[in-house]
C-alpha cells in the first residue's frame, strides 16, 4: 500500500469526490462511499475500487484490507483538508470511489426478486437493500428512472449490504413482467386496493417469487396491478393508510421468505 500524500487540491483524481450528487456519477457509472463499516465492506467485496480517501488514521487500522489492492490510488491527508475537498464535515475519515456493478441479466437473479418500481427517494432503496439481504433475498430489480442502489445515501443506509444484491434495471416494467413469468416466477404486487388479499392468508409461497413495491406517492399503476398474478396488502388499523415504502417492503419480504 503506497500512500499518495494530498499536496495540489486541483489534482483531477480528486475532483470526483466534489461531486455527490447521484447523476453526477451516471456517465461513468460509479459511485461515492463513506463511513469506515461502508467502504470496509465494499473492499471485503468483489466491487471495482479506483481510489480512496482518507486520513492517515483509517490507512493505519485498515491496512490489511487494502494492502493486497495494488490497483487502489490511497490519497492521505488531515481531515480538515480532506473535508476542504469534499465541501462538507466529514463524520468518518474515509471516502471511496468505486466502479458501479454491471447490470445483471434478468435470468442470471435469484430465486426471489424485490422490484421497485419508480421510487423516488434513495433513503428507501437503501432501506429496501439492507431488508432484501440481511432476509436472505439476493436479487433487485429497479427502474432506471428510480436512484441508482449505489447512490452515496443508498448505500450508506443499506450499511454496505446492497453489495449482498444481484440488481438488475429496467426500463419497460411491463416487459419485464412477461418475461419474469417466462421464466417460471410469480409475481405479487404490494398494494393497498380494493383488491389485494390480505398479507397472512397467503399460505402457500412459489419457489421462485418477485415482490413488486411502488412509488412512495402514487404506489402501482392499474396496468401494472392488472399483470401481476396476486395483489397482497398488510393489515393495518382502520385509521392509518399505508406504511412507509421500505417497512412494508421488509414486511412482505419477510412473509414471504419465512412461509415459503
Amino acid at each position: 500500500m503506497q500512500l499518495i500524500e494530498i499536496e495540489n487540491l486541483d489534482l483531477p483524481a480528486l475532483q470526483i469526490y466534489r461531486k455527490l450528487r447521484g447523476n453526477a456519477f451516471d456517465a461513468d457509472n460509479s459511485f461515492i462511499a463513506d463511513s469506515p463499516k461502508v467502504v470496509t465492506m465494499l473492499l471485503e467485496s468483489d466491487i471495482a475500487v479506483n481510489s480512496i480517501l482518507a486520513t492517515r488514521e483509517y490507512y493505519t487500522q485498515n491496512q490489511h484490507l487494502i494492502a493486497a489492492r495494488d490497483d487502489i490510488k490511497c490519497f492521505v491527508g488531515e481531515k480538515s483538508l480532506l473535508e476542504s475537498i469534499v465541501g462538507h464535515k466529514l463524520h468518518h475519515g474515509v471516502m471511496l470511489h468505486g466502479k458501479r456493478p454491471d447490470n445483471v441479466l434478468l435470468e442470471d437473479l435469484g430465486d426471489h426478486i424485490i422490484l421497485l418500481d419508480r421510487l423516488s427517494n434513495m433513503e428507501n432503496v437503501g432501506a429496501i437493500a439492507r431488508s432484501a439481504a440481511a432476509l436472505g433475498v439476493d436479487s433487485m430489480m429497479l427502474s432506471e428512472d428510480a436512484p441508482h442502489p449505489y447512490g452515496r445515501r443508498s448505500i450508506r443506509v443499506s450499511m454496505g449490504y446492497v453489495t449482498k444484491l444481484r440488481i438488475h434495471r429496467f426500463d419497460s416494467l411491463s416487459e419485464r413482467i412477461s418475461e419474469l413469468k417466462t421464466l417460471g416466477y410469480t409475481i405479487y404486487a404490494a398494494e393497498a386496493s380494493s383488491e389485494a388479499i390480505p398479507l397472512s392468508t397467503l399460505d402457500t409461497i412459489p419457489d421462485k417469487w418477485v415482490v413488486i413495491v411502488g412509488n412512495e406517492e402514487a404506489g402501482l399503476s392499474k396496468e401494472i396491478l392488472a399483470l401481476c398474478d396476486h395483489v397482497v396488502q398488510i393489515e393495518m388499523a382502520e385509521e392509518v393508510k399505508s406504511f412507509n415504502v421500505a417497512i412494508a417492503a421488509s414486511i412482505v419480504m419477510h412473509w414471504m421468505v419465512v412461509n415459503g
